[in-house]
């Protein structure tokens, strides 16, 4: 990966993850948020697989090229990396952003990665989730359509 020799160039990087399935505001807001950190967002995917061993075999509701492209065309990520793993943690060590960031479920000592960040000089933040808005919300909703 040529990533060591282009990732200077970029400013400060921005790293977060997640499943990003059936994408909805509270996303978009939120990525926008963790873009105003820096000035390069790196947004780490779940694979398929990944997302079935955490979530369980109903899941994802969308498949990995679709939310993929759809985080690609928003003005706030500038690149989408797709790992297979349940944690980012590797994918973290590659790309050794400047700043780590997840929503705000998450504690800055619970965010996967946040001690190899941190002893590199990096900072970590939670940013927090706006009320109402979640994949889960929207499918329990949609269960209740007639």
């Amino acid at each position: 990966m040529k990533w060591n020799k282009i990732k200077g160039s970029l400013g400060k990087i921005v790293f977060t993850n997640g499943c990003f399935d059936l994408l909805h505001a509270g996303h978009v807001s939120y990525l926008e948020e963790a873009k105003a950190l820096g000035h390069y967002l790196v947004v780490g995917l779940n694979s398929d697989k990944s997302i079935q061993r955490l979530k369980g075999s109903t899941r994802p509701i969308m498949a990995f090229e679709n939310r993929a492209f759809i985080l690609s065309g928003l003005r706030a990520v500038d690149l989408v990396v797709g790992f297979e793993e349940d944690t980012p943690e590797n994918l973290i060590k590659a790309i050794q952003p400047a700043v780590l960031v997840k929503g705000g479920d998450w504690s800055v000592d619970q965010i996967v990665g946040s001690t190899f960040v941190r002893a590199c000089g990096g900072t970590v933040k939670s940013l927090q989730f706006k009320q109402g808005l979640s994949t889960t919300g929207i499918i329990e909703k949609i269960k209740t359509l007639p």
